[in-house]
């Protein structure tokens, strides 16, 4: 059987005997040179000399995303209750390095979940993730709604997630809501600087949106 002589990095972690993730992380912090046969495969030299920088560069085992939920909720000062806290850690899934190559489940570097679990403005961090919908987007830029729905209509603003909201059957079952991330809808005032602002949050209910004339910017 000939010997294999190029390797991506699934077979270049298999044949140093390491976890992947291990192999990943190394990728990721930059301790190992980038593949030299092509775009993803390393040559065998280049794979054998990979050891010793691949099994320093993780010290600890990789933690799932519920295990790291639990010094994340512990730093906010919230109970990590199951089902309820996880999405703690998936709002910082961006932030973090993702180790796994199951589409279905994450593992995440101890080292990263600590460091993020001890910053100082992790509050805000979580709160600036939430998501909300569009009623209380609204609300909190002191808008009608319609005033908000224009926004979306002209692009200032997207879904960052949407939720299946029950109706009941009387109702048409279920319909879904979209949801947009607190810092998006924060930051409208200071990026739409063209927009009055204080004439929008003045508008009488029923009188027409000074929005509706408005349309969307071409791409």
């Amino acid at each position: 059987m000939a010997r294999r002589t190029e390797y991506d990095a699934s077979q270049a972690a298999k044949r140093l005997r390491v976890p992947a993730a291990a192999f990943r992380w190394t990728r990721h912090a930059g301790l190992i040179p980038a593949p030299d046969v092509s775009f993803w495969q390393w040559s065998r030299a280049a794979v054998e000399a990979l050891d010793a920088a691949i099994r320093a560069a993780l010290p600890g085992q990789p933690i799932s995303g519920g295990a790291a939920a639990d010094p994340i909720a512990e730093a906010l000062g919230t109970p990590n209750v199951i089902g309820e806290t996880s999405f703690v850690v998936r709002r910082f899934i961006d932030r973090l390095t993702e180790l796994s190559a199951n589409p279905d489940g994450s593992m995440l570097d101890h080292g990263q979940v600590t460091e993020v679990s001890q910053r100082e403005d992790l509050a805000e961090l979580v709160a600036a993730d939430a998501r909300i919908g569009p009623d209380q987007a609204a609300m909190r830029l002191s808008v009608r709604r319609t005033e908000f729905d224009h926004m979306v209509r002209l692009g200032w603003i997207k879904p960052a997630d949407s939720i299946e909201v029950g109706l009941g059957i009387s109702r048409g079952g279920t319909v879904e809501v979209a949801l947009y991330r607190v810092a998006d809808v924060d930051a409208l005032p200071t990026t739409r600087i063209e927009v009055d602002w204080e004439q929008l949050r003045v508008v009488q209910k029923g009188r027409r949106s000074p929005l509706a004339a408005l349309q969307p910017t071409p791409a």
